[in-house]
This record gives C-alpha cells, structure tokens and sequence, in this order.
C-alpha cells in the first residue's frame, strides 16, 4: 500500500457557516451549564487513572506490601491486572445497556458498583477481598467507561466536539495526579491507612456521578434511535442554540442526526457483532481501532504507568520517597501535555499529531534503552539521570496523540449503530493488552532488565509505519460525517444533502422527560 491517506474536507466543516461567532464556552450560559454536565461525564476516565497510579505507589509503600505479604512476579502481576480481568467480564453487557436503556442509566449503573467496589477495597483484610473489590471496580468501570465518552461526543457543541471529547482521555492524568501525590502523602503514616485512605479516594468521583448523573441531558442521538424525536430536538435548541428549536444550526443537526440513523435503520434490525467487521468501511475503522488500543499500552508506556519502581530499581534510584516524588511530578507534566494537546487536534490534524507522537515515541524510548545499559554496565549516574529525562519527554510525545485521541478518534469515526459495540471492543482490546502488560512486565523486568525495553523499540517502529498507512485525517467534519468517510466520500455527500433538504421541512416529535421538562420552563 502506498503512502497514508488523508481526507481533506476543506477548511470548515460543512455546518461552519451555522454556528454563531458570538456563542462562545465563556459568554454563553447554557454552554457554560453543558460543558458541566460533560465535566461530570469526563471524571470516568479520571477514576481509571487514579487507579494505575494508586497502584503504581502502593508498590512504594512498605504498609502495603508487608500487608500483603510482599506480592512480586505473578502474584504483583495478579493485583495489577485484576482490575482489566474484571472489566472484561462487563463487556458483553455494556453496549446492551447503553443503547438499550440509555447513555446516563449505563454510568449510573457502573458507578453505583464502583462506589460499592472502593468502599470494599479501603476494608480488604486479605489479598483476596483486594483482589475481589479491585475485580468488581473494573466490572463497575466498564459500564460508565463505555458510555460516558458517547455522551460526551453526543451532547457537545459541533465547535468544541473534538477538543472535549479529545480531553476525556486526557484527563486519565488528573486521577494520576491525585492519585500519585495522595500515596506520596500516605507515606508516612505507620499503618495499613497509609494505603486505605488513596483506597476510599479512589471512590469520590463515583459518589459525585450517582448523586448527579440524572441532571445530566440524554444523548440526542440515542433519543433519536428511541423515536423521541420532540425530546431531542429540545435539548439540542436548549443547549446548543438557548432554546431556538427554529436555529439553522440546530436545525442542521437534528435534520442530520435523524437522517444518519434512518441510513442505518435497516441495517440496524441485522446489527451484531458480526456487522462491525462485515462490510470494507467497517474493516477498515476496526484495523485502526483495535492497532490503536494495543498500540496506546504496547509503547513502553506500560511500564512506568504500573512499574516505574521497577524501572527505577535498574537505574539504582530505590528511596521510595524519590520515587514516589518523581511519579506526582511526572503525572502534572502528562497532564499539561495531553489536554495541550486536545485543542490542537482541530487545527493540527489527527493524522499529523499520531505521526509525530510516534516518531517521537520512538526516538526517546531509543535513548532510554542506551542509558539504560550505559548504567548497567557502568553504574553512571549521570546515565540514570539521563533516563528519567528521557522518560519525561518520551511520556511528552505519548501524550500529544494516544492520550487525547484514541477514545475520541475511536468514537467519532464510529456509526450511531455500531459506536457502542466498537467502542467496546476498542475497550477489550485495551484490556487484554494491559493484562498482557501486568503479567509480563514484571516478570521480564526481574529477568532480563534494560534488555526487555528492546522489545518495545522494535515494536514502536512497527507502529510508526502502521499509523503512517492506515490513519485517515477527520479534522473539520461534523460527528456524522466523519463516520460516514470511511464508507466513502459518496456517504458523507449523501447524509449532508439528506441534512440541507430536511432541515428546511417542519419536524414532529414525541415524548417527553424529566429532563425536558426542565428544559421547556427554561
């Protein structure tokens, strides 16, 4: 195959002229309300971080490891990928509940269980209750995990689409963080509540959704699918347009929303697992999806996310409090760079920034290698501080693609029909690669050192040559569009005429909600 491809649609989407200049996130105060409401959804991905790095600081408190007798190798292995192992036994559940009954009753659920899962885990009084409670946060994690960015994307104005839903990933960092330096500030304390309190931590912003999640606005595309057509006009002109169901804008994507899904509909009725690889176009969203997922664990980055002090240990840095210290700075400095990097991803372009943050990925991890060895054989530590250099700035490239846009790029470039379902397979993938990663990693590093990082340089320039040849640019394309492109350029022309013609036709509706409600008094 030759070179990547690349979608150019132009400098503006095909809604741009639509959308008002004045109505901005700052002035506007019901896009001020809505991207509260998406806040709410994007602290999902912040409870998935805060739990890599409560365990990658457990690992440096002694209250824990003499608790539990010391876990190393398999065992280690086993309490790390727990949590993954119970999230795949969620999956073949989760895009039932959330096409079925709704995108708010699916986090609902899941972070209802986590709540129930924390409060077990902070009372553990054996590896076997920890292990059981980290198994059902994993349960609990899928369902909220699978739905929240969907809502995200669903419920978003058109001009800040790309750059929220790019910034749920992103915000994985700000778990870590709070995670990291709690452990940090646990450390001291002589019992087992030096690790119990990041364990009920871990638990607050499940508590936060059940308690709000209802006040949230329903996916105008799953209303839509339910024939609540009234409902989800509503929300789109309340939230979108302060109320105007009469708007062009809102107009245009209810008229699109609609007539996406009525492409689908037919196709709906036969819509199974097998659909997602049945057709070319669904072909070729899955050889992205499923590469980028193993692709975001399988890129060196595994091994400071859940073993950093195993990594330090082969560079000689074995104080628990450096290492502990170095992993909260090391979370702030992801951070910036992953939500810098999510409003880029309009301007600069998906294909662009996964280019680059693989070669660079690449280039660091390269030089990683070589100071690792260099103090291996030398015990140099100018050569250890060299590598924790190079693990900042390798996390640097990392987190201006596969932190921001991997669940971003994996949603929009999804159907309505089929976006639930990929999504979680997209979400399988990534837990079998992280299993993968807790099992093995440990037990490589105990055995062979520094020589195991040449692993991962070979793959990361598989990588590179990979998303060089398959990643297509979607930058400036409406969510509909853009799923549309990989069905051909024919497919995206044929659902914005269908959006045009409609949006000039009067619309029925029917049904009604709580929510609704609301928003008619407003």
């Amino acid at each position: 195959m030759g070179g990547g491809v690349v979608a150019n649609s132009g400098a503006n989407a095909a809604y741009g002229h639509l959308v008002d200049p004045n109505r901005k996130w700052y002035n506007n105060r019901r896009l001020i309300a809505l991207n509260a409401w998406i806040v709410l959804l994007l602290i999902t991905s912040s409870t998935n971080g805060y739990d890599g790095s409560m365990m990658n600081g457990l690992q440096s408190i002694d209250q824990w490891r003499v608790y539990f007798n010391n876990p190393r190798g398999s065992m280690l292995g086993l309490l790390n990928a727990i949590q993954n192992i119970g999230s795949l036994a969620a999956y073949p559940f989760a895009p039932y509940i959330t096409d079925g009954l709704g995108r708010r009753s699916a986090i609902f659920l899941g972070a209802s269980i986590m709540c129930i899962a924390t409060a077990i885990q902070t009372a553990s009084q054996s590896v076997g209750m920890f292990i059981g409670a980290r198994f059902l946060i994993g349960f609990g994690l899928t369902f909220a995990a699978t739905s929240a960015p969907l809502l995200v994307t669903e419920i978003s104005y058109p001009s800040y689409r790309a750059a929220l839903t790019s910034t749920y990933n992103s915000l994985w960092y700000s778990g870590a963080i709070v995670a990291a330096w709690t452990t940090f500030g646990t450390f001291q304390i002589d019992n087992t509540w030096s690790w119990r309190i990041p364990s009920a931590i871990q638990g607050l912003p499940s508590v936060i959704q059940v308690a709000l999640i209802w006040f949230c606005p329903e996916s105008p595309r799953w209303l839509v699918s339910k024939g609540r057509h009234e409902q989800a006009l509503k929300t789109l002109a309340y939230y979108h347009a302060d109320g105007n169901a009469e708007d062009p804008l809102v107009k245009y994507e209810f008229e699109e929303i609609k007539a996406a899904i009525d492409l689908d509909r037919e196709v709906a009725a036969k819509i199974g697992w097998k659909t997602l690889f049945a057709t070319r176009g669904n072909l070729r969203r899955m050889r992205i999806i499923l590469a980028l997922a193993f692709f975001s664990q399988w890129s060196g980055n595994g091994l400071v996310s859940y073993y950093l002090n195993r990594v330090f240990n082969t560079i000689g840095i074995t104080n628990g409090t450096h290492q502990l210290l170095i992993n909260g700075i090391l979370q702030i400095w992801n951070m910036g760079w992953a939500l810098g990097a999510s409003f880029l991803c309009e301007r600069i372009g998906r294909r662009v920034l996964f280019i680059s943050s693989t070669i660079g990925m690449l280039v660091f991890f390269t030089l990683q290698t070589a100071c690792s060895a260099v103090y291996a054989n030398t015990q140099n530590k100018h050569a250890a501080h060299a590598v924790i250099a190079f693990i900042f700035l390798f996390y640097a490239a990392y987190d201006i693609a596969y932190s921001p846009l991997i669940v971003s790029y994996t949603v929009e470039i999804l159907p309505y029909q089929l976006r639930a379902k990929g999504f979680v397979v997209f979400n399988f993938a990534i837990s079998l690669s992280l299993i993968f990663n807790q099992y093995v990693n440990p037990v490589a590093l105990d055995t062979i050192g520094w020589k195991y990082y040449i692993v991962y340089c070979c793959w990361l320039a598989f990588e590179l040559v990979y998303v060089y040849l398959y990643v297509i640019e979607t930058k400036n394309r409406t969510l509909e569009e853009t799923a549309a492109l990989f069905d051909g350029e024919e497919a995206v022309e044929q659902l914005a005429g269908a959006a045009v013609h409609a949006a000039v036709d009067e619309k029925e509706g029917s049904s009604g909600s709580l929510h609704d409600e609301k928003i008619t008094k407003a």
